[in-house]
């Protein structure tokens, strides 16, 4: 396995590892560059009294921007923190899961990271490594489902994320055991398994990684939490194995934020949220809470076509000196193709 406490080095440092790769090449999937993102402070709005950010740093801060807190962030965090404490002494069999779902764009992959860092940041304050301990904590793993899995190549993305040395003679059973052991003794707590919609339990090769998956589950002590995009729709609650999983896991909805709920306007809040993050010089505040049914019909209410409309708004702002985002410099935005093919509002003339 990796050791983790070089990597917290090298990334402190912005340094190498051992085999001269530098940090920010360690994609999400494996413990380096999830400790990075983990443990990185993500990008903070302007405050009042800052000095004022270059045109660089805007442009940079726009195209990250900071995570917005929508309702599914705020249900997956209170759902994750109670079936963590209900599953922590479970045993004998799988513990409780989460499913988030919901079309695409709807903020899936945002939420399931969002609640990914907190929950690191928070079991590494707890637990600590002991000083001079050669390793670090590693409460979390993320696990993407590779297109056209099977049980091998999906295990095989659970060795990488941890760096277990894998041979191409080793059978899917002796991978399995030392991927089970390793998470275990690496004190593995939460697994964020992304993309779950890619399996197919009706096919052969579906059926045997669908039985991998509650394999993993039962064996590992961690709660699992899978992503995917309309998981309700797709085969993988039909049959005996989806009824396994529809009976242990919890579903969180990512879908488009409502106009209204209660005396609540989550809409209009989340835009509100956006526009007080923006860094431009001459915006008037309120302005784009004001067009909050102009993109409702623009982007069918999903966070996601909602923070990169508004985004590459303000980024072009910034180049054209205009410094402002009005309804017709969010016009000229062209958005993703299911958002421009099917929720292009009619502008009345």
């Amino acid at each position: 396995m990796v050791n983790p406490s070089q990597t917290s080095a090298s990334s402190a440092q912005g340094g190498t590892d051992e085999s001269g790769e530098t940090e920010l090449s360690w994609p999400l999937t494996t413990w380096q560059g999830w400790h990075r993102f983990a443990t990185t402070d993500p990008p903070a709005p302007p405050r009042p009294g800052d000095p004022p950010r270059s045109t660089e740093e805007r442009l940079a801060y726009h195209s990250a921007f900071v995570t917005i807190r929508t309702p599914a962030i705020h249900t997956l965090a209170a759902q994750v923190r109670t079936l963590m404490i209900l599953g922590r002494h479970q045993q004998t069999t799988a513990r409780p899961s989460l499913i988030v779902t919901g079309p695409a764009a709807a903020g899936k992959t945002t939420a399931l990271l969002n609640v990914g860092r907190t929950c690191h940041l928070a079991h590494i304050r707890k637990n600590p490594a002991p000083p001079g301990s050669a390793h670090a904590v590693v409460p979390v793993a993320y696990v993407l489902v590779p297109p056209g899995a099977t049980a091998k190549t999906l295990v095989t993305e659970f060795a990488r994320y941890l760096g277990i040395p894998i041979t191409a003679r080793m059978t899917q059973t002796q991978i399995t055991d030392a991927v089970c052991h390793t998470y275990t003794q690496a004190g593995i707590q939460f697994v964020l398994f992304d993309e779950i919609h890619r399996l197919n339990p009706r096919t052969t090769t579906g059926a045997r990684t669908a039985d991998l998956i509650k394999d993993l589950s039962e064996r590992l002590p961690a709660t699992f939490v899978y992503a995917g995009i309309n998981v309700t729709d797709t085969r993988l609650f039909s049959g005996t194995r989806g009824a396994q999983l529809a009976g242990r896991a919890t579903l969180v909805h990512c879908g488009p934020l409502p106009a209204r709920h209660g005396k609540r306007e989550p809409f209009r809040d989340v835009i509100t949220d956006i526009e007080n993050a923006l860094d431009l010089e001459h915006h008037t505040p309120c302005t784009l809470p004001r067009h909050a049914s102009y993109l409702d019909q623009r982007t069918a209410g999903r966070i996601g076509s909602l923070t990169r409309l508004i985004r590459q708004a303000a980024i072009t702002a910034i180049y054209d000196g205009t410094e402002r985002i009005t309804e017709a410099a969010l016009d000229a935005v062209r958005l993703d193709h299911l958002a421009e093919t099917h929720h292009r509002p009619r502008r009345s003339r």
